[in-house]
């Protein structure tokens, strides 16, 4: 196995995991008072549980965490804040939709994660391919969520 490759593979994830997780959380911040925050919040949690169980097999690996990735991850998300949406003081509905397709779009990476590692597992006896699979269906179940979401709320910027 190349570790240093898959160093730099997993802390890349990292990062992003790290970007995802500000982002689903603020995104169920902002929705508490919505039919759909149960949803965004159940979504947030599991991807800080996803997030976890990527810390937990770098570890098991043996890769060390590049402190600088993960700040880089959140930096990214909170200047991602102030992209412009339209309004001047409040929230626009296109923020959700645009909101929406980035926690996807961060899923389906986490899938392709997922995919690699249950790959690598075929022959690194420290992976388990029960749980990659496990979190691989998880992050499936996520990214159908997030799309009836996203067109949901595109349906209503857009109409």
């Amino acid at each position: 196995m190349r570790r240093d490759k898959l160093g730099i593979y997993l802390n890349d994830h990292l990062a992003g995991a790290t970007a995802g997780g500000g982002l689903a959380r603020r995104v169920a911040d902002q929705h508490r008072r919505s039919a759909r925050h149960g949803d965004l919040e159940r979504v947030a949690e599991q991807i800080e549980q996803d997030r976890r169980a990527l810390l937990d097999i770098m570890d098991a690996l043996g890769v060390p965490v590049r402190r600088y990735k993960v700040c880089a991850g959140w930096a990214a998300e909170r200047l991602g804040r102030f992209k412009p949406n339209g309004q001047v003081r409040r929230r626009s509905g296109l923020s959700s939709v645009v909101e929406l397709e980035g926690l996807r779009l961060g899923v389906e990476g986490k899938v392709l994660l997922w995919r690699a590692l249950l790959a690598v597992a075929e022959h690194e006896e420290r992976l388990s391919a029960a749980g990659l699979t496990d979190l691989l269906a998880r992050a499936r179940d996520q990214a159908d969520l997030l799309e009836t979401l996203r067109v949901n709320a595109a349906k209503a910027v857009f109409s």
